[in-house]
């Protein structure tokens, strides 16, 4: 990089500072902070969806995976990540959108307390902020390891410049600072993807490249759909393991649905973002393919492979461009995930542990909130320089085992338990089946491994965890029912619009009120009576 790639670097970072400013002026509680106050237009909030889906992961680590099999890399990862959006846009996305409108709440998990109870709400709090502080960490690491390339620092330097930046404009302007960064970070991946699109089919003799490139040797078997590892079983299992992740199952997702005016809106969201899955990765990921052809990656899988790529093919000037492209991949992943884990945090984990909690005042759930951003951002880089060691091997790994194996038992009774099909599962189903798939997670990647090297393949390390959970969920349920007037109550409110625009009060639950039932400052000025809420804002 010279100066014109540099100044457009700090450029990009001003501009992302600045958005996030700007966004504070439309936060003044944590319902703003968390679901944009419900006022997100469907369209931002399906690009939104789109952008913080996937980070610079895809230049390292899927780059690795296309340098050495192919369109693999888009038919095992970003096809069946469309596919299960596109599934989801009628299942979750409505019914995610009416639990922020219908039951008044500001994260995710605050309506498990009353589905199920305090002690399955906080046993999926904490061991999904414990994957996302390790499943962040892996995008950190991923970016610095992009950026060593171009500039030559260490990866500890880029983690902490990355994620400097990043804690700036999502603790100042939370969710509408995220949505706003990822449009304009969308337009810049457009021009970046593009640019690179165009210099690598001038290599290959143009347009007419996309066909004929295939009969080079050094590609006679990139052309295959599945390959290595990548199985038709793996993809059939990644389908499975996406369908929950993207469409919510490890809550920032759930926030762009959450975040927009009405469930129809939400729906549209999530088909834009489908739509955008199907097409935009053909673009980024082409001139992975070819890659064989171009350069000789340095590395033995490949990771290195778009960024050598990168440096050879373009000038000054589109270099930095196209390095503020795995930014802001990054940044959107890593600044949503933030906010997701802050609001679980903030409205789940911390008033189970503190009364003081259950009374902060808008002003004082705000700064808690904030100071959560900035704690989840600073562990996760503290992860992010130990990816490479032995216990997690590479960033690959991190993202296809550890997040694609463990979202299973996490969000199968977070999404599946907003469903009437499976109201007779209660906590007994829900902690039995996230508890037992945490476990085949364990014995498939860990003990099996060390006994018989290569006996378990990938699909099932992935897919197994998410299956166990699954069955037992299901199964439980159906042997110990534990529905409950009230349960059936909060199930039939996310699975039906109310009359006109007014929201259906939720019945007050004779414990203690948590997160769920606290409503926000705003809603408490304007109660009726007990168990009669207003949705604020």
């Amino acid at each position: 990089m010279n100066g014109l790639d540099w100044a457009v670097l700090i450029a990009y970072f001003g501009v992302m500072v600045a958005i996030g400013l700007w966004s504070h002026k439309r936060v003044d509680d944590v319902g703003d902070y968390f679901t944009a106050g419900g006022r997100m237009p469907w369209w931002l909030s399906g690009i939104s969806h789109h952008m913080s889906g996937y980070s610079a992961v895809m230049f390292t680590g899927y780059a690795g995976i296309a340098y050495q099999y192919g369109i693999t890399s888009y038919v095992t990862w970003s096809f069946p990540i469309a596919i299960g959006i596109a599934i989801g846009a009628r299942l979750f996305a409505p019914r995610l959108n009416r639990m922020r409108s219908q039951l008044h709440v500001a994260s995710p998990l605050e309506y498990l307390k009353d589905r199920y109870n305090l002690t399955t709400q906080q046993a999926l709090a904490w061991s999904g902020v414990l994957l996302k502080i390790v499943d962040v960490g892996a995008k950190w690491a991923a970016i610095a390891t992009l950026l060593s390339v171009f500039t030559g620092i260490t990866l500890t330097q880029g983690i902490v410049i990355t994620g400097a930046i990043t804690a700036v404009y999502c603790t100042v302007g939370g969710l509408w600072a995220d949505a706003l960064t990822e449009l304009g970070q969308f337009v810049i991946q457009l021009v970046a993807g593009l640019a690179m699109l165009v210099a690598a089919l001038g290599k290959v003799g143009g347009f007419s490249g996309i066909w004929t490139v295939w009969d080079e040797p050094a590609l006679r078997h990139h052309g295959e759909p599945t390959a290595g590892p990548y199985t038709l079983v793996f993809l059939l299992a990644y389908l499975f393991i996406k369908t929950f992740e993207y469409n919510g199952g490890m809550w920032n997702q759930a926030q762009r649905y959450m975040a927009t005016r009405s469930a129809r809106e939400a729906t549209r969201s999530a088909v834009l973002s489908s739509a955008l899955w199907f097409v935009w990765p053909l673009v980024l990921f082409f001139p992975m393919w070819i890659s064989p052809l171009l350069v000789h990656a340095r590395k033995p899988d490949g990771s290195d492979s778009y960024g050598l790529m990168v440096e050879r093919l373009l000038p000054h000037g589109l270099l930095g461009l196209v390095v503020v492209g795995f930014f802001s991949h990054t940044m959107a992943m890593c600044s949503s995930d933030a906010n997701a884990i802050a609001a679980v945090v903030t409205r789940d984990i911390a008033p189970a542990f503190s009364r003081t909690a259950h009374a902060w005042t808008a002003r004082a759930g705000l700064i808690a909130a904030r100071f959560t951003t900035v704690a989840f951002l600073g562990l996760s880089m503290a992860v992010a320089t130990q990816v490479n060691s032995p216990t997690f091997k590479d960033i690959i790994t991190v993202v296809i085992k550890w997040v694609a194996g463990l979202v299973g038992p996490i969000a199968i009774p977070f999404m599946l338990g907003l469903m009437r099909a499976f109201r007779r599962s209660g906590p007994t189903a829900a902690l039995t089946s996230w508890a037992m798939g945490l476990l085949a997670f364990y014995l498939l990647n860990y003990p099996v491994n060390d006994a018989v090297q290569g006996g378990v393949k990938l699909q099932y390390q992935v897919a197994a965890p998410l299956a166990v959970s699954l069955v037992l969920y299901i199964v439980i349920g159906w042997i110990k029912p534990e529905d409950t007037p009230e349960r059936d109550a909060l199930i039939a409110k996310v699975n039906t619009d109310p009359p006109g625009s007014a929201a259906i009060a939720l019945p007050e639950p004779a414990q203690e009120p948590g997160p769920v039932a606290r409503p926000s400052a705003a809603a408490e000025q304007h109660q009726d009576g007990p168990g009669t809420r207003h949705a604020a804002g």
